[in-house]
């Protein structure tokens, strides 16, 4: 995309009051909101202070002594740390100099920044601070973030490196003061998805999550330091399992039964209340536009994201639905890009929508949700199915077999349990080979379309011409059975056709190599 000596010119006119190109500090507030985020290291030391010196009469003022040294020490070093980290905006790169005593001096060129999205956590977003991440396409510590800029400066900073990704010349620029050019002017977005409240309460109660109890499970690392409890010893869960077992088994079968329906029930509330949370922490205010730019993201209610993703670098989609939400005609749409969403998954465009809304967003990112005319739905190999089944069936009797003989719970070294577990097995199975019926792939003159699922089907759709490579992998039950995996390599991640017969691997590779041999990448990814 061209930029104009103008259009830079406007854009270089909000940088904060150093001149581009010299070495840049965060905001100032953003030591404070480090400082405060320290304090949750001294959460610990107080309280492990406080049960470990508990009968003393001075125990209270010694942690909250302790509490206090580690709050300073935090705030200390957050002033340390935002006094010694600086960065800088070049022709060609971003600089990042960092480190109290280690100095790390790290440079990422223009080309190589897949993106720019800003964050904004709870405090963050009280004080008008934002971060600032720089996404690479590595990942994990390749990524460059600046925790904490001012709204203005974060949302100017991601126009500029933008503007200077996309090769516009801005020497002109340089000498500029902030405040002295208005901003630029850019057309009024197109909203192509959001989700109001009732939709978004609506999905909530789709999004069952027990993550609560994960979290009391992270919670029970520190259980044996302030109570007798050994957590991870298996001789007190057998104990405890075993009693219970006891106990339960003398109520008798209708009591037994209203209490398992009423675990369950409880199970089932626990569920939906952690789910409906966190989808609206999660999805408030969400809401997809058509920019000038690309698309553009906004959600979050505590968490604020915003997320631009340039459209000739969606690699691919995906929908999905679920057992239930299927029934209503709920879908989910995601792009495959360059860049990744937040946990490095693919972006979230419409995480709840009809396929009538799902279609006009996949249309304007250059894809369809169904092949064209005359294309044709082909079946993954049979065999696949079958031998998954029974490596599944195999695993499920070995475990069987160790429960029955007491190698891992002698509380359960019980025939019973090993049946349900062969139960377990034998279901297992005839699920694979029933969703053979469900399996399919076809190809037409512009996409890949894969298809898998029942319950919770999903469909993956690649662009022929921007994938980058083709490969059939086969084991030595694949190459003796007749079938393939299928690997399509894209600039953000892969994607995979899982036990092909081999005729149609080869047949799928001819094809997509055609098209990648008459692809120019320069034109697709500049």
């Amino acid at each position: 995309m061209a930029v104009s000596e103008a259009d830079m010119a406007s854009t270089m006119s909000s940088v904060p009051p150093q001149r581009s190109g010299e070495p840049l500090r965060k905001h100032p507030l953003s030591f404070v909101v480090a400082g405060i985020a320290g304090l949750q290291n001294a959460l610990f030391p107080m309280v492990a202070a406080y049960f470990s010196m508990r009968e003393k009469s001075w125990a209270l003022l010694a942690a909250l002594g302790i509490g206090t040294i580690v709050a300073l020490v935090s705030a200390g070093l957050a002033y340390l740390g935002w006094r010694r980290f600086t960065y800088q905006i070049g022709e060609t790169d971003i600089r990042v100099d960092s480190g109290i005593l280690s100095r790390t001096a790290r440079s990422v060129p223009f080309e190589r920044i897949q993106d720019v999205s800003l964050e904004q956590t709870l405090l963050p977003r009280l004080l008008g601070l934002v971060q600032v991440k720089f996404e690479t396409g590595a990942g994990g510590d390749e990524e460059i973030a600046l925790r904490y800029l001012s709204e203005d400066q974060g949302e100017t900073l991601r126009e500029l490196v933008r503007a200077r990704k996309d090769g516009a010349e801005a020497e002109a620029a340089d000498t500029r003061e902030s405040g002295d050019v208005p901003a630029r002017h850019e057309d009024a977005p197109d909203v192509l998805f959001t989700m109001d409240q009732k939709r978004l309460l609506t999905f909530g109660l789709f999004e069952f999550s027990l993550a609560v109890f994960a979290v009391l499970a992270g919670l029970f690392q520190y259980v044996e330091t302030f109570a007798s409890i050994q957590l991870f010893d298996i001789k007190f869960w057998e104990e405890n399992v075993a009693d219970t077992g006891n106990a339960v088994s003398a109520w008798g079968p209708a009591v037994q039964f209203i209490a398992a329906g009423a675990g369950l029930v409880t199970l089932f509330i626990i569920g939906s209340v952690t789910g409906l949370v966190r989808t609206v922490l999660r999805d408030w205010g969400f809401v997809l536009e058509r920019t000038a730019k690309g698309f553009r993201r906004r959600r979050g209610l505590l968490t604020k994201t915003d997320v631009v993703m340039p459209i000739h670098r969606v690699q691919a989609i995906n929908t999905s639905t679920g057992f239930i939400r299927r029934r209503f005609g709920w879908h989910a749409l995601k792009f495959v890009s360059l860049a990744q969403d937040s946990g490095g998954s693919s972006h979230d465009v419409a995480p709840f929508a009809k396929l009538s809304e799902i279609e006009p967003i996949a249309r304007t990112a250059g894809f369809a949700i169904r092949p064209q005319a005359g294309a044709r739905w082909y079946r993954g190999s049979r065999n696949y199915r079958i031998d998954s089944a029974l490596i599944d069936l195999a695993v499920m009797l070995i475990i069987a077999g160790g429960v029955a003989a007491g190698l891992f719970f002698s509380a359960f070294a019980s025939p019973f349990y090993a049946a349900i577990i062969v139960a377990a097995g034998i279901v297992l199975s005839l699920r694979e080979v029933f969703l053979w019926r469900y399996d399919f792939n076809a190809l037409d003159a512009a996409y890949v379309f894969a298809r898998q699922g029942w319950l919770a089907p999903h469909l993956d759709v690649a662009s022929r011409v921007k994938l980058q490579s083709v490969e059939i992998a086969r084991g030595p039950i694949a190459r003796r059975r007749g079938y393939a995996t299928l690997h399509l390599g894209l600039a953000g991640g892969t994607l995979a056709l899982e036990g092909l017969p081999v005729e149609r691997a080869r047949e799928l590779r001819r094809a997509i190599l055609d098209s990648i041999s008459g692809t120019d990448f320069s034109e697709l990814t500049g």
